[in-house]
């Protein structure tokens, strides 16, 4: 029984649950298995607490108890004998009546030594269970009020010819019914009114901001989080909503968006930037402390959804992506090191796809039709049948057959043979390790592949197409279609070749089955983080993944607010959350915080080049408002592109130690005289939630603006058209010059019936042009595509642009470092 019960306290479609048991099992432990939340009955012990201590309508008084108060009216004064009357009945009865003025009197059973003389005092006897036999009737006082609720509420029928008293009885047992109907009503009430927009009950963290501000892992240990399910609880979900991996992370289940779907969303706050320095500016920090000013200190329900980084960057130069000072997701390590196994699972799915093609081409080398025809359609059990994903291909080929021994040669030939033409391939093996040796191989040396060898590479796990993929997708379904999109190759005819092709569509979204549930965890003061999906910014959109927005979004309500950032400046990054995740997902995006520094501005202005790992040049660490002013045109560009969109815009300067109090006010200055809705200085790197306070209430104020969302180019556009919108209106290119190659591949796509999709820019991200070392605002340039490359299953063309592009995706060297320097915490 308190196993059934266990399974229907986390049903979420169960709001109330009633027990009809053999009253020799309304024991306590059944009786508080019952969640207090669905406790129709009012008997567990959490209910009854709150019932004597009337906590105003925080308590729902048993049915029986109800039925007795309604038969007795006008209690005052009068006394109350109670007999059989004991457990949790006889307490809620007690109370009940004390609190309606009666004197009260309890015997647990009819062996009491008082008890004729009490019966025969007392105006009321309240009767809970059968009255003994050697007691006689006129122990009691004639015009005594008997009130027998001895009887289950539902039990079976009795024979009462030997009960006198069987109208009374069937008059509490009928009322009892209705008043248990009337329990199921409040029970459904307040699950609907739990359901509604409320502040969460969050129990922030508390911070103590040192000076000088220590090194952001030693920030990350000093504080302790909290437990996930801890947090879990505070934001509304429910246990079996969540998959709890240790103590500080969970994966959480897409049946909540099932769960709250009438619930009206938050508001969509992107966070991007200007153009950077190699040092980056802050974005991912700017997210964070936004969030934790929200929460923390202004009472607002908010979530920061947030890229998992790779392993790559994590181990090589950049480091992790956590946030910084005291704006951080905790803890670090965990966040930056394998998470909940996401990209693991990418790898895999990956590397899976990537051997079934060579395994197609080495089988179709190497055996005839009918061979290769029994191997894909064995008899099984003296039976033959085709899969699922077999008679889709059949239909795909134009052959309407269901029995495997009806098709011709021909069509046997059809559906075996793939022809992939193996110079077409386009699938990488990927590692999530920066092991520069892996850039260039030689595959199928063995004696066993018979000759088949190919060039090939590793790419960095993240650069997978299947990366971007889970980022866009919107449901399980969805994302196992777009897997089986996904363009492999070209066969020998020029026509694509697919992941649905090769039959491995299934086997993919397995691998991804958990991938796809988006990761809890908590800032420094214990604010919730979404933490899903990593692509890169350039060969794909540089955006966390769209169930995690979603997610985020009801669990805020429509009064909380939902921050993400987007890869890279705005020009990349901002432009491709709105042309290509907004479409995919149907969000409208609230504001865009524009995040700003006055060092990418000095640089904008004709500051000298900032690299990583040098000291910084004196004109960024001694004040010249020329060189900011001079540099604030890139700021006022990147709003531009902001305001192209319709999005009201708020910049984020996010401030250093260095920069003096005049330049921070002329950046503000210039930033709202050049249409930004407001531009707040911000210290929550050095001072946590509370450095971002004014930050979070302007934005707060730029959500409740009009908001005139549109996208930058209708699909039905050619190709060529798209790109030259972007290159013109965002980056500021006089045209666009295609190679014959990027040309070729354009009509390519085109005719393959790809030409309604968006176009996700593969460029350098330090310089609005395609050159990285034109600063500020460039202008009268070509922009040069030099190939255009596909995700049809992530659902974009991708244009190389210039010469740099093409390796982004290629694993980058590991740095000659000592990779133990900072392991040191973790022993």
């Amino acid at each position: 029984i308190v196993g059934e019960i266990s399974r229907l306290n986390e049903d979420p479609n169960v709001q109330g649950l009633a027990l009809d048991l053999p009253e020799s099992l309304y024991s306590s432990k059944v009786l508080n298995a019952v969640k207090p939340e669905k406790d129709v009955d009012g008997l567990s012990d959490a209910n009854l607490g709150r019932l004597v201590r009337g906590d105003a309508c925080d308590y729902l008084v048993p049915p029986t108890v109800c039925a007795v108060m309604e038969l007795l009216e006008d209690l005052g004064g009068k006394s109350v004998l109670l007999v059989g009357a004991s457990g949790a009945m006889g307490a809620a009865l007690q109370s009940m009546l004390q609190r309606e003025g009666a004197a009260t009197l309890s015997f647990p059973t009819w062996k009491a030594p008082q008890l004729q003389t009490e019966l025969h005092h007392v105006d009321v006897v309240v009767v809970g269970s059968t009255k003994a036999s050697d007691v006689p009737v006129s122990w009691i006082k004639p015009g005594t009020t008997i009130i027998n609720c001895s009887r289950g509420l539902l039990s079976e029928k009795d024979d009462c010819s030997q009960q006198k008293n069987h109208a009374a009885e069937n008059a509490v047992r009928s009322l009892a019914v209705a008043m248990r109907m009337q329990n199921m009503v409040k029970t459904t009430e307040r699950w609907i009114q739990s359901q509604q927009y409320r502040k969460w009950d969050l129990h922030c963290l508390k911070l103590q901001p040192l000076s000088p501000v220590p090194s952001d892992i030693e920030i990350s240990r000093a504080q302790s989080p909290k437990a996930v399910d801890v947090l879990a609880k505070e934001i509304g979900l429910l246990t079996d909503e969540i998959e709890i991996y240790g103590q500080t992370k969970a994966k959480v289940r897409l049946s909540l968006l099932e769960r709250l779907k009438n619930q009206p969303d938050g508001k969509y706050v992107l966070v991007a930037g200007i153009t950077p320095t190699p040092l980056g500016e802050g974005k991912s920090t700017v997210t964070i402390g936004l969030v934790q000013a929200l929460s923390a200190h202004l009472n607002i329900n908010s979530f920061a959804c947030l890229r998992q980084p790779s392993q790559g960057p994590t181990f090589g130069v950049k480091g992790g992506a956590a946030g910084g000072g005291y704006a951080q997701v905790i803890p670090m390590e965990e966040f930056n090191l394998h998470l909940t196994g996401d990209i693991h699972a990418i790898t895999a799915a990956n590397n899976l796809l990537a051997a079934a093609i060579d395994a197609r081409i080495l089988h179709e080398n190497t055996q005839s039709d009918k061979a290769l025809y029994n191997r894909l359609v064995p008899v099984v059990s003296g039976v033959r049948g085709f899969s699922a994903i077999q008679l889709a291909r059949l239909r795909r080929l134009g052959i309407n057959k269901t029995d495997p021994g009806t098709l011709t040669e021909e069509e046997i030939n059809k559906f075996a043979r793939l022809d992939i033409d193996p110079s077409t391939i386009t699938w990488q093996r990927v590692v999530d390790t920066n092991d520069r040796f892996l850039r260039k191989i030689t595959v199928g040396q063995a004696n066993t592949e018979k000759g088949f060898v190919r060039q090939a590479q590793f790419d960095i796990a993240v650069a997978s197409e299947i990366m971007a993929i889970l980022a866009l997708a919107t449901s399980l379904q969805d994302m196992k279609e777009r897997l089986g999109k996904m363009v492999v190759a070209n066969d020998k005819k020029g026509e694509p070749v697919t992941a649905e092709d090769l039959g491995v569509t299934g086997a993919l979204a397995v691998l991804m089955k958990d991938a796809i549930k988006p990761t809890l965890m908590q800032t420094l003061e214990g604010t919730p983080v979404f933490v899903h999906a990593g692509p890169f910014a350039n060969i794909a959109h540089g955006n966390s993944s769209i169930l995690a927005d979603k997610i985020a979004l009801k669990l805020v309500g429509e009064k909380g607010f939902v921050v993400t950032e987007a890869g890279f400046g705005a020009d990349i990054g901002m432009e491709k959350f709105f042309n290509i995740k907004c479409r995919a997902s149907g969000l409208v995006p609230s504001v865009v915080v524009l995040v700003a520094t006055v060092r990418a501005l000095k640089m904008h202005g004709g500051g000298p080049n900032v690299t990583a790992g040098a000291p910084l040049k004196k004109e960024y660490t001694e004040e010249n408002l020329q060189l900011v002013a001079d540099g604030c045109c890139n700021l006022q560009k990147q709003i531009q592109i902001a305001q192209l969109f319709g999005v009201p815009v708020v910049v984020a300067l996010n401030v250093f130690k260095t920069d003096s109090p005049a330049e921070v006010d002329l950046v503000c200055e210039i930033a709202k005289q050049s249409g930004a809705f407001d531009a707040v200085p911000c210290n929550h790197w050095s001072a946590g939630g509370r450095g971002a306070v004014k930050l979070a209430q302007a934005v707060e104020k730029a959500a409740s603006q009009k908001n005139s969302f549109k996208y930058l180019y209708s699909l039905e556009l050619p190709i060529v058209e798209k790109i030259r919108i972007i290159a013109q209106k965002v980056y500021g290119a006089q045209d666009i010059e295609l190679s014959p190659a990027a040309q070729s591949q354009v009509d390519r796509y085109t005719r393959q019936g790809f030409g309604n999709l968006p176009i996700c820019m593969a460029k350098t991200h330090l310089s609005l042009s395609h050159q990285p070392e034109r600063k500020g605002v460039p202008t009268g340039f070509i922009l040069p595509i030099s190939d255009v490359r596909a995700s049809i299953g992530a659902g974009f063309i991708y244009p190389l642009v210039g010469t740099v592009s093409a390796e982004f995706n290629s694993i980058t060297p590991l740095p000659l470092t000592q990779l133990d320097r900072e392991v040191h915490f973790l022993f």
